[in-house]
């Protein structure tokens, strides 16, 4: 009989905690990164989906081909295809607004009309959806210029709309227009807290689509990735 009040007690027992699946890169989970859960939920500490480690930054800027700043010659925002329909009427900004905000209530068509939302990079709270816009940490023009003008158009649109990776965040506005399409040489975000999560976010972005870095904006990412805490 004590056996078996063993054996029971043992099998209450869960030696997975809360978040043992938490949010690492995403797509294909790479096996250096810890997994990502579906719809790319950040990870604890982090406001934005599939971030890696600050060492995996380092290692994953070190990598990456520095070449000078490709040419704008063709492009266009709309060959990269956004807002893409996730579902139950929802398109990507719809669903980057509830993954980011708390308390968020939508309408019959998917409408953020009700929550909060915390600005990372200027620490900005906003409580009205319509002054929040959705942010490609790495901008589709500065894709362009690092290698995407060599994509097809599911690649473009892939990147434009990836829910996995730490490539979309809700904004303010100001801030988001303020950054325009500009690399982290050229703008960061007014809160210095948030570099270390930018930089992480940017380099990760950029290695996962392979593209190129320039010396100058490579110099940026490794003194935003310095700001983070050892």
């Amino acid at each position: 009989m004590a056996a078996l009040l063993l054996a029971a007690a043992a099998g209450c027992s869960d030696p997975a905690g809360p978040g043992s699946a938490g949010g690492g890169d995403a797509k294909p989970q790479p096996s250096a990164s810890p997994a990502a859960p579906p719809a790319g939920a950040p990870a604890g500490g982090d406001v934005l989906p599939g971030m890696v480690t600050t060492a995996m930054a380092r290692t994953q800027l070190a990598a990456l081909k520095v070449a000078p700043v490709g040419t704008m010659a063709g492009y266009s925002r709309a060959k990269f295809t956004h807002w893409a329909e996730q579902g139950d009427k929802c398109d990507t900004r719809e669903t980057v607004l509830e993954r980011d905000g708390t308390g968020v209530g939508r309408d019959g068509e998917c409408r953020a009309v009700s929550g909060t939302w915390k600005s990372l990079y200027d620490g900005v709270v906003v409580t009205d959806a319509a002054k929040m816009d959705i942010d490609h940490i790495v901008p589709l023009a500065e894709g362009w210029r690092s290698g995407a003008s060599g994509w097809d158009a599911a690649r473009r649109k892939a990147f434009a709309n990836d829910l996995t990776r730490p490539q979309l965040l809700a904004v303010t506005a100001s801030s988001n227009r303020s950054k325009g399409d500009q690399s982290p040489d050229l703008w960061q975000p007014p809160d210095r807290s948030s570099w270390c999560q930018y930089g992480r976010a940017w380099t990760t972005v950029k290695s996962a689509y392979e593209l190129t870095v320039t010396e100058p904006e490579k110099r940026m990412l490794t003194t935003m990735l310095d700001t983070c805490a050892s």
